[in-house]
C-alpha cells in the first residue's frame, strides 16, 4: 500500500508538470507570441489559430504514430528460416516490478520443426517466454542471428500467435482472419486457413458464412470458434514459428478437441512453443521443458520426465490429476 500510495504521488506529479507544460505553458507562449504579431500588423488573428492548430494537429498526429508498429525497415532478413530458437543465459526483470527476478541465467534451445512447451506453477515465467524480446542479459537467437538485429515488421511474420483469450475485431469473419497478413489475403488464402484450423464447417454454416460480423472481441461466437478463428488468422501468413499460449486453457472438452486437433494439425514442420495450462495437451511434445525460479529445472519427453522419483514435472502432473 505504501509503494502503490508512492507511486501515485509520483504519477500524479509527473502528470500534473507534463499537462502544465503542455497548456499552460506551450500554448500561452504561442497565443503570447501570435497576439504580438497581430499588434504589430504582421498576420491576422485567424492566421494565428490557423497556425496554432495546424502544430498542434501535427504534433499530436506524430505522437500516435510513434505508438504504434515500428516503420522502421532497418534489421536483417533471412531468406531461408529454419527456425533454430535458442535462449542463452537470459535474465529478465520486468521494469514495473524490479524487485522479482522473473529468468536468472535461462537456458533452451528449441530445434527446427520441434514442438516445445513450457510448463511450470504459475508465475513461473513460463508465458514471458513468448513475449520475451529484449532481455537484460544473455541473448535470445533465430537461426544463430539475434532477433534485435532482425527486422521487426518481418519477424513478425514470421510467427503465429494464439493466446488464451484472442482479440478478434467487430468485423467480418473474413476480415478478422485476413488481418493475420495485414489484409492482404486473397480468398483461397483465407478458406485453406480456415480448413487448416478446424474452422471451414462451422463458418459455412452460418447464414452470412465468411461475410458474418463476429462483434466486439467476438462475442457472436463461442469461446471454442473464436479460437479456430484465431488460429486460421496465425496460419494464413504461413510462419515459420508458432507460438501457443495456453490455447485451450478456457474451452470446454468437446471444444478443446476442435482446437487440440486443430493445432496438431498446424504445429507440424513448424517450430512450435507451447505454454501449458492442461497438461494433457502437451504429452506428444518434442521436449517439455519445467520453469521454476527462473530457470530450467528439468527438460525431456513426457514419458521420461514423468518417471523421475520426487520430479516437478511428476508433482505437477500429479496435482493435476488430482485437481480434475
Amino acid at each position: 500500500m505504501k509503494n502503490g500510495m508512492r507511486q501515485g504521488l509520483i504519477s500524479g506529479v509527473g502528470y500534473g508538470i507534463s499537462f502544465t507544460l503542455l497548456y499552460y505553458m506551450v500554448y500561452a507562449i504561442s497565443f503570447y507570441a501570435g497576439a504580438h504579431f497581430v499588434k504589430d500588423g504582421k498576420i491576422t488573428f485567424s492566421d494565428v489559430f490557423r497556425v496554432f492548430f495546424a502544430l498542434t494537429m501535427a504534433a499530436m498526429s506524430i505522437s500516435q504514430t510513434s505508438s504504434l508498429d515500428s516503420s522502421d525497415e532497418s534489421g536483417t532478413t533471412l531468406q531461408n528460416l529454419k527456425g533454430e530458437i535458442e535462449l542463452r543465459h537470459v535474465s529478465f526483470k520486468y521494469p514495473t516490478r524490479p524487485d522479482i527476478q522473473i529468468f536468472r541465467d535461462l537456458c533452451l534451445k528449441i530445434h527446427s520443426g520441434k514442438t516445445v512447451a513450457l510448463v511450470g506453477e504459475s508465475g513461473s515465467g513460463k508465458s514471458t517466454v513468448i513475449s520475451l524480446y529484449d532481455p537484460d542479459s544473455g541473448f535470445i537467437t533465430i537461426d544463430g542471428i539475434e532477433i534485435k538485429q532482425l527486422q521487426l515488421k518481418w519477424l513478425r511474420q514470421q510467427m503465429g500467435l494464439v493466446s488464451q483469450e484472442p482479440a478478434l475485431f467487430n468485423d467480418t469473419i473474413r476480415a478478422n482472419i485476413a488481418y493475420g497478413k495485414k489484409g492482404n489475403a486473397s480468398e483461397v488464402e483465407i478458406i485453406a486457413a480456415a480448413e487448416l484450423a478446424n474452422a471451414h464447417k462451422f463458418i459455412s454454416g452460418l447464414a452470412h458464412g465468411y461475410d458474418t460480423v463476429v462483434g466486439e472481441r467476438g462475442v457472436q461466437l463461442s469461446v471454442g470458434q473464436k479460437q479456430c478463428i484465431a488460429i486460421a488468422r496465425a496460419m494464413v501468413k504461413s510462419p515459420k514459428m508458432m507460438l501457443l499460449e495456453e490455447a485451450t486453457s478456457s474451452l470446454d472438452a468437446e471444444s478443446e478437441r476442435t482446437v487440440q486437433d486443430a493445432l496438431d494439425r498446424v504445429m507440424v514442420n513448424r517450430t512450435t512453443v507451447a505454454v501449458a495450462h492442461r497438461l494433457s495437451t502437451i504429452k506428444g511434445a518434442d521436449l517439455i521443458a519445467v520453469v521454476k525460479n527462473g530457470v530450467i529445472v528439468e527438460k525431456g519427453r513426457h514419458e521420461t520426465l514423468i518417471n523421475i522419483t520426487n520430479g516437478f514435472y511428476a508433482s505437477l502432473v500429479s496435482l493435476h490429476m488430482s485437481a480434475s
